[in-house]
C-alpha cells in the first residue's frame, strides 16, 4: 500500500464564506469584519488557482472539478471531508455534521474520475449515520497510515466511536482512538478534526501531543507512530492555530515528495522543525488567508486524495 499518491481531487469554489453551521464547534473560523460574502468568495477563488498551479508545477495531478449552483454550499472546498479513495478501488462516502455541507456529495465527481481512467470498484456508504445524528467526516476525522494499516482518530462531535470502528473493520485498519483539545476562552474544547492537529506522511509525524490531554493515549498515539517507523515532529498548540497541522505528502515529479501547507503554517514554523521536515521531504507551501479564516480550514483539507487504480 502506498501512503501519498500523485493525483489530488479539489473543489474549485464558487460560493465560499464563512460558514455559519460549521462555526458552532470548528473555532479556527473567524468573523468576516465588513467583509462581504462575494469578495471572499472571489479571494477564496484566487488563492485555490494559485495553490493548484503550485501543485501542478512540482508535477502533482490535480483533477479540478467546479462547485456547482445547484445548492449553497459555502465549504466545498473541503472536499476531504466526505469522501475517500483507496487502493483496491473502493470510495468511500460519509456523514457530515452540518446541513449545508451534505449537498457537496456529488455523484459526478465521481464520473468525473472515471473519465480520466479511474476505477471504482465499490462505494461504502456510511451517510445513514446523520439520521441518528452520529458523523464521520473521512479524511478530516480519520488519519490513515495506509502502509500500516493504521486509522488515527480524535474523538469530537464530527468523529463518532463507533462508526470510526465500523469504518476500521470494513477497511481493515486497527483503530487508535484519542481525545484532542485546544483551549478555547480558557476552556479544553474538542478540536473538530484530527488533521488539524496531526498530520501522517511516509516517513514522519507532525502532530501537536500537547492536545492530547489524557497521558496514556498520547503515549499509545506516540508508541504506533515510532514502531511504524515514522520520526515524530512536535509541533504548539499555537502552530496548531496556524494550521500547521493540516499539512498533506504528495508525490509530484520523478516521484519526488511534498509536503503541502499554507504560508502561515510555514510560517508558524521553527528553523529546527523546518530542518527535521525537509530531511524527508521538500515544503510547498502558498496563502490561503481567506480560505483560512472564513472556512478554518487549510491546506490539506482542500486535498482529496485519489489512490483509486486505474484501468
Amino acid at each position: 500500500m502506498q501512503q501519498t499518491t500523485n493525483t489530488i481531487l479539489m473543489i474549485r469554489p464558487i460560493n465560499f464564506r464563512r460558514n455559519e453551521q460549521t462555526a458552532v464547534n470548528n473555532y479556527y473560523q473567524k468573523e468576516a469584519d465588513g467583509i462581504l460574502p462575494e469578495t471572499e468568495n472571489v479571494k477564496a477563488q484566487k488563492e485555490f488557482d494559485t495553490f493548484v498551479e503550485k501543485l501542478r508545477d512540482k508535477g502533482v495531478h490535480v483533477v479540478v472539478i467546479s462547485d456547482t449552483e445547484e445548492f449553497d454550499t459555502p465549504d466545498s472546498i473541503f472536499p476531504n471531508n466526505w469522501i475517500s479513495f483507496h487502493e483496491n478501488g473502493t470510495v468511500g462516502i460519509y456523514p457530515m455534521f452540518a446541513e449545508n455541507r451534505r449537498n457537496e456529495r456529488r455523484e459526478d465527481v465521481l464520473l468525473a474520475l472515471e473519465k480520466e481512467g479511474f476505477v471504482i470498484e465499490n462505494i461504502v456508504d456510511y451517510t445513514s449515520a446523520e439520521e441518528e445524528g452520529v458523523f464521520l467526516e473521512a479524511t478530516g476525522s480519520i488519519l490513515l497510515d495506509r502502509k500500516n494499516s493504521i486509522a488515527y482518530c480524535a474523538l469530537s462531535a464530527r468523529a463518532d466511536e463507533e462508526l470510526f470502528i465500523e469504518f476500521c473493520e470494513d477497511f481493515e485498519y486497527n483503530p487508535i482512538i484519542f481525545t484532542a483539545n485546544q483551549t478555547v476562552n480558557g476552556k479544553r474544547e474538542a478540536i473538530y478534526h484530527t488533521n488539524v492537529m496531526m498530520c501522517l506522511a511516509e516517513t514522519f509525524a507532525v502532530i501537536c501531543l500537547d492536545a492530547i490531554d489524557d497521558k496514556k493515549e498520547r503515549k499509545n498515539v506516540v508508541k504506533h507512530l515510532q514502531e511504524s517507523g515514522k520520526e515524530v515532529i512536535r509541533i504548539t498548540e499555537e502552530q496548531v492555530s496556524s494550521f500547521a497541522g493540516n499539512m498533506l505528502q504528495v508525490r509530484g515529479k520523478e516521484d519526488k515528495r511534498f509536503l503541502v501547507m499554507s504560508q502561515a503554517a510555514h510560517d508558524s514554523l521553527t528553523p529546527a522543525q523546518i530542518k527535521m521536515i525537509t530531511k524527508h521531504s521538500e515544503i510547498v507551501s502558498s496563502s490561503l488567508d481567506t480560505i483560512e479564516s472564513c472556512g478554518g480550514g487549510s491546506a490539506r483539507c482542500m486535498m482529496a486524495e485519489v489512490f483509486l487504480p486505474k484501468n
